[in-house]
């Protein structure tokens, strides 16, 4: 086992080394909410330019003409809401592209360029959506048995409190969910940590055979186990303080944004509102590093049933680029 370091300084080290990838994955984020935010904007447009009400909003932001808006919008499908769900599948296809790329440079120290990112996805493109599969079979019925548990909890509270307490004792139980939820995202993550370094094992064979065993991600499920529970502090609290620390960048650049609604230009609600989810999205790419510097410390036992010899570790790896599956 390898020396323990803080997560959280190995971590960001290992994000900011990789910057390039999380600057592709900002640009992807931010043109696909552009391209996708396009047919909205028309059908924003065809409502408002015609209506009176729209008025008010050439000097100052009325809330009563937003509202008004997005109930018309939400009347019907447009091309709008069709927009929304067509972006979901193209989503899903980069973040099964660039995840994978991205956890292969963190553990092997390769180039985060593009093409490399794009070409190590494909390889475990495949691997990555059966994971994400087996996650929702396992994961939804506890979420869904939480959320059940919630309603009950609420009606109980609605039934015998009213005003603040009732709130706050209502919202105890949302924050119970979302702890439970984190924990899951976690191991989650260091399952397809574990992946990217298997394959990495496979990769590293001498002869460049890949057998069948290398592909299997149920392999995975023991040491992202293990590596959790065996270090349940250090990373869960890692986790929930970036998540924190992403939030509040967020929320404080969201109540800047609502404070320049009434200015003349819309750039600086552009660039505050993109500066939260800039920030955002790196906690996110921290967080990763923090579960590979975890893994790295427990690497997962080589396969030698059909290993003809012992595996380097992750560190010493080079890139899968050229990986098959």
């Amino acid at each position: 086992m390898a020396k323990k370091q803080n997560l959280l300084v190995g971590g960001f080290s290992l994000a900011a080394r990789n910057w390039p990838a999380f600057l592709w994955t900002y640009v992807f984020n931010l043109g696909l909410a552009w391209i996708f935010s396009l047919p909205l904007q028309m059908q924003i447009n065809e409502i408002t330019a015609h209506s009176l009400a729209s008025q008010r909003l050439s000097s100052a932001f009325d809330m009563g003409v937003m509202v008004e808006l997005f109930m018309k919008l939400g009347q019907g499908p447009g091309p709008a809401m069709a927009g929304s769900y067509f972006s979901i599948p193209i989503y899903l296809v980069i973040y099964f592209l660039i995840v994978p790329g991205t956890l292969v440079c963190y553990q092997s120290g390769a180039p985060a360029k593009l093409f490399s990112l794009i070409e190590t996805g494909f390889a475990y493109f495949w691997r990555f959506v059966r994971i994400t599969l087996v996650s929702l079979v396992i994961f939804i019925p506890v979420l869904g048995g939480l959320d059940a548990l919630q309603r009950v909890w609420r009606d109980h509270v609605d039934a015998t409190m009213v005003g603040k307490p009732a709130f706050l004792i209502e919202m105890a139980g949302w924050v119970i969910i979302a702890l439970v939820a984190s924990a899951i995202r976690i191991y989650f993550d260091l399952m397809q940590v574990y992946t990217v370094q298997l394959g990495l094992y496979a990769h590293s064979e001498a002869d460049g055979s890949e057998a069948k065993i290398w592909r299997q991600i149920r392999r995975t499920f023991k040491p992202a186990w293990k590596a959790f529970v065996g270090n349940f502090f250090r990373i869960y609290l890692s986790f929930i303080l970036l998540s924190l620390a992403g939030l509040g960048v967020v929320a404080i650049t969201a109540r800047g944004a609502i404070h320049s609604l009434a200015a003349p230009h819309m750039w600086q609600i552009f660039v505050l509102t993109q500066l939260g989810l800039f920030i955002l999205l790196y906690t996110r790419f921290w967080q990763r590093g923090a579960e590979t510097i975890l893994a790295l410390e427990n690497p997962m036992p080589v396969p030698v049933e059909e290993s003809a010899s012992s595996a380097p570790s992750a560190e010493a790896q080079g890139g899968a680029a050229e990986f098959s599956i």
